[in-house]
């Protein structure tokens, strides 16, 4: 009976599907479990913020500006447990209201470097010749600017509102798409089932939607998870230097830079963005390393 029930589980194990077997790796994963909790904790503030704190993040009185937090036991209130700012706005209030601006700016502007940088990639790893040339030239000259200082430009320029952050921020940051889709559609065309769909007459668009982009979809999950990362610090870094998301927007970068010059008076001004931001980027990176790990062949778990 045990060797039996042994075998049972071997044969169980082994009939998993790739996906079953990358989502039980990724369960066990200890960093991905941590990135999880951290980035849900924060997509729970953001979608929760109007009934965790009633206040309007907007709402200005210059009669309770700087009020300090809670824990000061002399001038602290649980009316405004993390205090107010210099314009009398409170603080928690704007904090988790700066989630949604951040995890909305991170999210859409990933979204449109994986259209551009996948479609990119896997045009030029199918097709490679001229594709694949002209391609690569795109890839060089994007590599080559420096790329935070174009999108100051670029904001500045057009003039800074949240949606051209997006789209700045977007057409930025595709070079990761691009060569995780070039390099991995490059080996999915040699393979035996894309010749066998090709040998049934499918057309290079039915080869690139029904047989190419299924497959690559783990490795541009795994980079949709770190660009969503960097989008989020290139917003703030836009932000903090004024050519991002515009105030009175709570924006985490710009409540850095409006905070400093209140640094030593009221250190939480800048501390409590920057650990909000710290915590959901690396939130966001241990989650996809997680997944990097769970997808890999012979992956930790």
């Amino acid at each position: 009976m045990p060797a039996t029930a042994a075998a049972q589980e071997l044969e169980d194990q082994l009939a998993l599907s790739p996906w079953r077997v990358a989502r039980c790796k990724l369960v066990r994963h200890r960093g991905a479990q941590i990135g999880f909790a951290c980035v849900a904790l924060l997509v729970l503030a953001a979608l929760l913020a109007p009934w965790l704190s009633p206040h309007d993040p907007y709402e200005q009185d210059l009669l309770r500006r700087l009020l300090p937090p809670v824990w000061d036991a002399e001038r602290g209130s649980w009316a405004y447990p993390l205090g107010t700012d210099h314009l009398g706005r409170d603080y928690l209030t704007r904090l988790l209201h700066g989630a949604r601006i951040s995890l909305v700016i991170g999210v859409s502007a990933a979204s449109i470097g994986a259209v551009i940088g996948t479609t990119l990639g896997v045009v030029a790893g199918f097709f490679g010749g001229l594709a694949d040339r002209v391609v690569n030239y795109l890839l060089t000259c994007q590599l080559a600017l420096p790329g935070l200082l174009l999108a100051m430009a670029l904001v500045f320029l057009i003039g800074p509102s949240t949606w051209v952050v997006i789209v700045v921020i977007g057409l930025l940051h595709w070079t990761y798409f691009l060569v995780v889709a070039r390099s991995t559609t490059q080996q999915l065309r040699s393979q035996d089932f894309v010749a066998a769909a090709r040998a049934a007459g499918a057309s290079p668009l039915q080869l690139l939607w029904h047989e190419i982009l299924p497959n690559l979809r783990s490795q541009l999950i795994v980079v949709f998870t770190l660009e969503v990362g960097l989008a989020i610090v290139a917003e703030a870094s836009l932000s903090f230097l004024g050519v991002g998301v515009p105030s009175p927007t709570p924006s985490w970068g710009l409540m850095i830079a409006e905070g400093r010059n209140f640094m030593f008076l009221r250190p939480e001004l800048v501390l409590l963005p920057g650990l909000a931001l710290f915590t959901l980027v690396v939130g966001i990176n241990l989650l996809g390393d997680g997944l990097r790990d769970a997808t890999a062949t012979g992956g930790r778990s």
